[in-house]
């Protein structure tokens, strides 16, 4: 087969299951006109329109809908040959592609890879950080690394972080001509940091343990971002009361740039799972990867 025919098959499968050019020149490491031009003459040479674009949707045409039907069995054949041949290797090689919020990010997995990459100089890591809702299968990613409450059911994960306490935190600059909270009910009287979850844009309500009972509150935010680094750093600016994932905090807690309050207070998050679908056929490079990233 024409080596540009095929690459331009590939091109066009890549372009539909992303949704757009640019989604899918993200993952194949290309330009949106790079992969523009790419369909153009692979439409030429084909002689018929392969995809419907306006500025804000693309979807195939009934030619290119009946082409997919027979193009995905040979890609998912070719993707299978090639993850046999990895799974043969002597040395695991390859390219493992991480989504993960930015707290596990900093915390689980990169103190894990630096023996990693001695143990596996082959395998390659992109880690992309993101605190919102990801769809690995759509985004092309290999695994994810979220909070096991998040996880979907059809997933396998691999718990791969101990529970993380939260901490409820303020800088003494802002405490200084007011007493530090001492009980959830007196953060009525306080200024109050916030975190927006990026997917959802809902607003994180806080939890609270004590007294025998659990139970959340919705918070006024004074400030809200959608950033966890921002928002400790807005506390340690003097904004207000924080709640931020303990090892966010501690070196700012050691070095007395913010102070615990609500002391006591503080709930659990459960532990960061390493994630990945049910159906996703491992190479030696992803099995080699997840087992590192195990506890």
């Amino acid at each position: 087969m024409d080596r540009d025919l095929w690459s331009g098959l590939a091109v066009f499968a890549a372009i539909v299951d992303a949704g757009s050019f640019a989604r899918a020149a993200t993952r194949l490491g290309l330009s949106p006109s790079a992969l523009s031009h790419a369909m153009r003459s692979l439409e030429t040479k084909l002689g018929v329109r392969l995809l419907d674009r306006t500025t804000r949707s693309l979807a195939p045409t009934p030619a290119g809908e009946e082409l997919l039907l027979r193009l995905k069995p040979a890609i998912d054949s070719v993707e299978s040959a090639l993850s046999d041949l990895d799974s043969g290797r002597d040395k695991p090689a390859g390219r493992i592609r991480v989504s993960a919020h930015r707290v596990a990010a900093i915390y689980a997995v990169l103190p894990r890879l630096a023996d990693f990459a001695r143990a596996y100089p082959d395998v390659t890591v992109k880690l992309t950080v993101d605190d919102g809702f990801v769809d690995i299968v759509a985004d092309r990613f290999d695994c994810g690394v979220r909070h096991a409450m998040t996880l979907q059911g059809d997933m396998i994960s691999v718990r791969i972080s101990d529970p993380v306490p939260l901490v409820y935190v303020a800088a003494p600059s802002y405490l200084h001509d007011r007493a530090p909270p001492a009980h959830p009910d007196d953060l009525d009287a306080h200024r109050c940091l916030c975190y927006r979850h990026t997917s959802s844009g809902v607003v994180h309500r806080w939890e609270f343990e004590g007294g025998g009972r659990a139970f959340e509150r919705t918070i006024r935010g004074d400030f809200t971002t959608n950033d966890v680094d921002v928002l400790r750093d807005a506390a340690v600016a003097g904004l207000g009361v924080a709640c931020l994932p303990q090892p966010h905090a501690e070196r700012q807690l050691a070095d007395g740039t913010l102070v615990e309050v609500l002391a006591g207070w503080a709930t659990t998050l459960p532990p960061n799972h390493l994630y990945y679908p049910s159906r996703r056929q491992p190479s030696a490079a992803f099995r080699v990867f997840v087992d590192a990233m195990r506890v």
